[in-house]
């Protein structure tokens, strides 16, 4: 029988009606030949409820004991989803990520998957059609719970199909990766296929489909993504290697970050114990720093960088403390800046595409502040009022 691997976003579990959709959907699988590992998030806003009831609790939670409560909310799911799916004559059973073998290492509340022991599903096969999965979740080699970070229900459905050597479906409320935001561009072209590398820089430059970490560990292990809509007849995107997709664009897509911090800092002197000191607490924090620039000259050093917003209450007791060991110190945190970026792998190959951005933004009065390139991609740091008039500029100069 073919093994595959499904997964379902909160949104698609969000209540006992899609509960019972998707459950009817996979008996229609498993009536066709199928074995199905099927990894689930938390209903809805459910991890928000749990973290909301903990802010009325505490403000300085264990992160153990926080990672203990986050885990509940996809091990509901499971049990309610394989409840239903036996209730009409589908052979499931649920599994936490301890029980599916998943072994994690690091933060409590940001680890990574480091072991899955595929023999724990060809045991349950033997007995079961379908195995439910919690998603977002492991345990590390002290038996405590561990989370996954953000995305994680995303990375625990390709690690199962990595170990299972299987592709991966990714089901949510979205009809697959678009070239743009369409929130922001209604007209937004939907990408029947787009490579791992352009997904990756999508992902990690405000594209919101994808967690980063679950696509580069699909191209780690050459594992196929696909990516739809729940319960939908349109045909969604295949995310895949770069080598099998024959027609290649200068520019796929336009991504557009309003999530992130934009950081200043300022000193008099050129002093590496200040820089060792700041990455070795951005390091300690896993907090992951983009846009790196630097300047020294005679008025000393100037540092910028940008941040996901998610971490301003890290950084500022990082920079507060920089403050004490170093008085003159002066920083700047301005959270009123977006990131744009065009992303394409015809980049490798095709020039004049970062003359054009900068010549397209100027005609168009969108002044920038800071400007970094990869291979495949260009990000620009602009006014958050400007965000989403940059990304119709960019998109209709590039003809995506």
């Amino acid at each position: 029988m073919k093994r595959r691997v499904l997964k379902f976003g909160g949104s698609s579990v969000a209540d006992f009606t899609k509960i019972k959709n998707i459950a009817a959907m996979l008996k229609r699988r498993v009536d066709e030949g199928e074995q199905l590992i099927v990894v689930v998030s938390a209903m809805g806003k459910t991890t928000d409820l749990l973290m909301e009831n903990v802010q009325s609790l505490t403000t300085t939670p264990r992160d153990q004991e926080l990672a203990l409560l986050l885990t509940t909310g996809e091990q509901q799911t499971v049990s309610y989803l394989s409840m239903v799916l036996n209730d009409i004559g589908v052979a499931s059973r649920s599994m936490t990520g301890y029980q599916a073998g998943i072994k994690t290492i690091g933060h409590h509340l940001k680890s990574k998957i480091a072991e899955i022991n595929p023999a724990v599903f060809d045991h349950a096969f033997e007995t079961y059609d379908v195995i439910v999965v919690a998603g977002f979740q492991g345990i590390n080699d002290n038996y405590e719970l561990t989370t996954l970070g953000r995305g994680g229900s995303d990375t625990t459905a390709v690690a199962l199909a990595a170990s299972n050597a299987t592709p991966c479906e990714i089901y949510t409320d979205v009809d697959g990766v678009y070239a743009t935001d369409p929130r922001i561009l209604s007209r937004a072209k939907r990408l029947d296929v787009v490579s791992y590398e352009e997904m990756m820089e999508m992902s990690a430059l405000g594209a919101g489909v994808l967690e980063t970490r679950s696509v580069e560990l699909a191209k780690n292990y050459d594992i196929p993504i696909y990516l739809g809509r729940t319960l939908s007849n349109v045909k969604g995107t295949w995310i895949m290697p770069n080598s099998e997709i024959l027609e290649k664009k200068a520019v796929t897509g336009v991504a557009l970050d309003k999530h992130m911090m934009h950081i200043t800092i300022s000193y008099p002197l050129s002093d590496d114990r200040l820089l060792t000191q700041l990455f070795t607490a951005l390091d300690k924090g896993t907090i992951n720093v983009d846009m790196i620039s630097q300047i020294v000259n005679v008025e000393g050093l100037q540092l910028s960088f940008s941040i996901k917003d998610s971490d301003i209450h890290q950084i500022s007791d990082i920079l507060e403390n920089l403050s004490v060991s170093f008085s003159a110190l002066d920083y700047k945190i301005n959270e009123t800046y977006v990131k744009i970026s065009l992303i394409g792998s015809g980049m490798r190959d095709m020039s004049g595409v970062a003359s054009k951005a900068f010549i397209t933004l100027i005609n168009a009065k969108i002044p920038f502040y800071q400007t970094t390139t990869s291979e495949i991609s260009i990000s620009y740091v602009i006014d958050a009022q400007n965000g989403d008039r940059a990304v119709q500029t960019l998109y209709d100069a590039f003809e995506i």
